[in-house]
């Protein structure tokens, strides 16, 4: 068989991802804090951005129309616009305040000193007031200053301080006592005498090498160590099976005094480190508004105060792009492409959101009105064909994204459960969190004469018309974090 060469022409089709249509997914799957911090990047390498600080609405997204029985009204905030900045003020107050400051730093009432206290100088010595407002003391920093009022001598305060040094961020000690008077060159009674004045510091519990040491200097400082006490932490592993039977024994106690005994401890904290070295709590910020209207309706909106707002200056650009140079028109004219599809790209997030946000809150109506339990099963899919668009593109809207409502604040992935069929012939399917929660509920309201087991549960839920099997319950109790119905009853007659 002979080879040749030849040339050939073919047509045929095939999906470009150019790097304006990547930009466009990438800001689709952003929060809108996310997204700030984007548009604040590209405020710093594009000259012909410019930030929108005027607070007034330039460009508002389609509003979603009506749905049957629950009218929906949706209005999108200004996001871009591609009008020019307003034109310059004599503004008195935009000014150069540098011969004002230099003036006040020479002394406005002749000392030099005083001028330098009240303008807050030595930048580079003091920190702000939010620096030492925000700032947070470690467990260490805590434990250090009180070693260093309460131990004079300096050989206990370096003891002390190694031992500080090997305290875990639950307040534990893991220590070999042995060890660290070998290495300081004393007596381990020495090291277990500072170690006795260490757990005697803030919080309470601290520096102890075990959970029952732990409980045990808590209840110290309470007064309620007494031998009944000390016998059930000398027995927790008892205690965490519920086993009542033993635990009376090893007790020598009535039942009513046990379940004091085991109500206090459970008061006990069993990690006193907790309160340091933790990270603060960071606030979910909403990405979408919704809330009540007359008449029954909802109205979804963008979260304004969140969102970037951008201007493009067209008037820059006139003015330079006549007076430049062939290769630098190339690069303005680059700028101001880029510029134009970051506004395009915004307002179209903006439309896309607002479009599944809505349709959301259509089809999930009544659990806004009613509560979990009316939750309905929907997939990604349902939504896509409800607004025409693909399923990934609803995907990368709902990541990241949550929607204050009048029930409190949710991520849009929540609203996306699997369904649960019914045991009634043509009767609508039930949403897995809506069972979640169903189960939750009945275990949280039975007795200690009357724990529901698994098979209990299942019963249950059919005669309610829900088709669940015994493991599908198992699995929704374990997720919870729910014991079993023999842990259950044990725990409850500890607490009779």
């Amino acid at each position: 068989m002979a080879l040749a060469q030849r040339l050939e022409f073919r047509q045929s089709q095939a999906l470009v991802m150019t790097p304006q249509l990547q930009q466009a997914i990438k800001l689709l799957q952003l929060s809108n804090i996310e997204l700030t911090a984007f548009v604040e990047n590209e405020l710093d390498q594009n000259p012909l951005l410019e930030r929108d600080e005027s607070g007034s609405p330039a460009v508002e997204a389609e509003a979603a129309e009506p749905v049957i029985d629950t009218p929906l009204v949706s209005d999108a905030a200004t996001l871009v616009s591609s009008d020019t900045l307003p034109s310059e003020r004599d503004d008195p107050l935009d000014r150069d305040w540098t011969d004002a400051a230099e003036g006040l730093d020479e002394g406005a009432f002749g000392d030099p000193a005083f001028a330098r206290s009240a303008g807050g100088g030595f930048d580079d010595e003091d920190g702000s007031a939010e620096d030492f407002a925000t700032a947070v003391k470690t467990l260490k920093d805590h434990l250090t200053d009180q070693v260093m009022l309460d131990l004079q001598a300096p050989a206990d305060r370096m003891i002390a301080l190694s031992l500080i040094d090997l305290i875990d961020p639950a307040g534990y000690l893991h220590a070999d006592l042995p060890e660290i008077a070998d290495r300081f060159g004393c007596d381990v009674g020495v090291v277990e005498r500072v170690l006795h004045r260490l757990q005697r510091c803030d919080p309470t519990g601290v520096a102890a090498r075990s959970l029952a040491e732990c409980l045990a200097l808590q209840l110290a400082e309470k007064r309620r160590l007494d031998p009944a006490m000390q016998a059930l932490l000398d027995n927790l592993p008892l205690l965490a099976k519920r086993d009542v039977e033993a635990l009376l024994k090893v007790t020598a106690v009535d039942q009513e005094d046990l379940a004091e005994m085991v109500a206090e401890i459970r008061a006990l904290n069993p990690k006193p480190g907790d309160a340091f070295d933790s990270e603060p709590a960071q606030p979910v910020t909403p990405d979408i508004l919704m809330r009540a209207q007359a008449g029954g309706a909802w109205l979804v909106e963008l979260n304004t105060e969140t969102l970037p707002r951008v201007l493009i200056n067209t008037r820059f650009y006139a003015r330079i792009n006549a007076s430049l140079p062939k290769a630098q028109k190339e690069y303005v004219a680059e700028k101001l492409a880029s510029a134009n599809w970051l506004v395009k790209s915004l307002h179209q997030r903006a439309t896309t959101i607002l479009k599944v946000a809505t349709e959301i809150v259509r089809q999930q109506d009544a659990f806004f009105r009613h509560g979990i339990q009316y939750l309905r099963p929907l997939i990604l899919r349902d939504i896509a064909e409800a607004i025409g668009m693909h399923e990934s593109t609803v995907s990368r809207v709902t990541t990241n994204k949550y929607i204050a409502t009048p029930r409190g604040i949710y991520e849009l992935k929540y609203f996306f459960t699997s369904s649960i069929g019914s045991t009634t012939s043509g009767a609508d399917a039930h949403s897995a969190e809506a069972v979640r929660h169903r189960i939750k509920s009945l275990i949280d309201a039975e007795t200690a004469s009357d724990v529901l087991s698994d098979d209990r549960l299942v019963e249950i839920l059919k005669a309610e018309g829900i088709d669940i099997a015994r493991r599908t319950v198992a699995k929704y109790r374990e997720a919870q974090k729910i014991a079993s119905s023999v842990q259950r009853r044990r725990e409850k007659l500890l607490t009779l």
